[in-house]
């Protein structure tokens, strides 16, 4: 019989113990009054950002490339170095191009002297001419003197016009000696410019960013040689939704964190006017105020863009919480006593948020709702400063 007792007594001891537990913790919890941060709901006002991912973009990029075929002589830069307008950055094999020039210098030597040559013609002509026509009209005076015949007269005046017609042919060879001259200066000035193209400069300032052509590599019209970008154009191309596209305006302040963690100040550039049909985000450019000294095409940045302030009734981040149901609400304070109320949200810059339904002004909340129970009692605590 006592051992049947004892195991009676054994349950009963357990379900005393819990009931005893429970207490203890609903007295914890809903009786004794916790200390916790209270603050009153109260018109305030929150910046508005933008937020959204980006890349590192150059608004100048610059492909260098080759417009002959030659092979690859010297290459003078690599990745990452600093070049200037005009420097010679890639020289091409020129021995044929430049063999080639020297054959159209030559011509145009020989033909200089054939241009002088016509040239002398000319005035050998016209002062043949200038005779011939001296003797015409001396022969005529002297056939109405009655001291030449007239067969005299008409061999003058066959004189004449041949010498005017020698006069014409001289002309003639001249001017084509002289537009075989023009002609063969167009061919030299051709032969120089593509005598240049083995001469690869930098077209501005800048930095390489990309260097694929080595020496003894043969290239043709169209190979990258070398890509440059001027970091003073670098800029963030940023993705922003649709939806929040009207709040985006020229000129607008932004922050831009680079995937380094370094942050650097900049201001919304340009807007594009293509939407991607797929995401419905369209590019959004952020000029750096000052571009980073160290800085790779194509890195990742996160992009905020400040949009303005927005004013209503603002608690701070950490009031919000959610119910069981997973609905968003407050605690406010009534009757000493933590009580949900769930809540709409609007704007938020990270700190406060605003609450466009379910809460008036004036209204007490509990500040800081992580580990706070609704039904619980509570006793306030200065909260800190907002």
């Amino acid at each position: 019989m006592p051992v049947k007792r004892s195991k009676r007594l054994v349950p009963a001891l357990v379900v005393g113990l819990v009931l005893v537990v429970a207490a203890g913790a609903g007295y914890w919890h809903f009786g004794r009054a916790v200390a916790v941060p209270i603050v009153e709901a109260v018109q305030g006002t929150v910046a508005q950002r933008v937020v959204g991912p980006g890349t590192l973009q150059a608004r100048v990029p610059v492909t260098l490339a080759a417009r002959i075929t030659a092979t690859v002589q010297q290459v003078n830069v690599d990745i990452g170095d600093e070049v200037r307008r005009g420097q010679a950055l890639v020289l091409l094999d020129d021995r044929d191009l430049a063999a080639k020039r020297g054959v159209v210098g030559a011509q145009q030597t020989a033909l200089a002297r054939n241009v002088d040559a016509a040239k002398a013609s000319v005035a050998k002509a016209q002062a043949e001419l200038e005779l011939a026509r001296s003797k015409q009209q001396r022969d005529a005076e002297l056939l109405r003197s009655g001291f030449v015949s007239q067969a005299v007269l008409d061999g003058a005046d066959a004189a004449l016009r041949a010498a005017q017609a020698n006069l014409d042919n001289a002309r003639a060879t001249h001017a084509a000696r002289a537009a075989e001259a023009s002609a063969l200066q167009h061919e030299a000035r051709y032969a120089d410019a593509v005598l240049s193209f083995t001469r690869i400069v930098a077209p501005m300032d800048g930095v390489i960013i990309a260097r694929q052509a080595e020496v003894g590599t043969t290239v043709v019209p169209g190979s990258t040689l070398l890509r440059m970008v001027d970091p003073a154009t670098l800029w963030v191309a940023m993705s922003v939704d649709e939806s929040v596209l009207a709040r985006v305006l020229i000129g607008q302040v932004a922050s831009i964190r680079m995937r380094s963690g370094e942050v650097l100040p900049g201001k919304v550039a340009r807007i594009t006017h293509q939407s991607d049909a797929a995401t419905r985000e369209l590019e959004v450019n952020i000029a750096f105020d000052k571009p980073p000294a160290r800085f790779a095409i194509d890195q990742e940045a996160q992009v905020s863009v400040d949009t303005g302030a927005v004013a209503g009734i603002a608690v701070p981040m950490t009031a919000l919480t959610r119910d069981r149901e997973g609905r968003q609400g407050v605690l406010i304070v009534v009757d000493a006593r933590a009580e949900f109320r769930p809540v709409q949200t609007g704007a938020s810059d990270g700190r406060l948020a605003l609450i466009t339904q379910g809460l008036a002004a004036g209204e007490r909340v509990v500040a800081a709702a992580d580990g706070v129970k609704a039904g619980m009692r509570v006793k306030a605590f200065d909260a800190p400063a907002r």
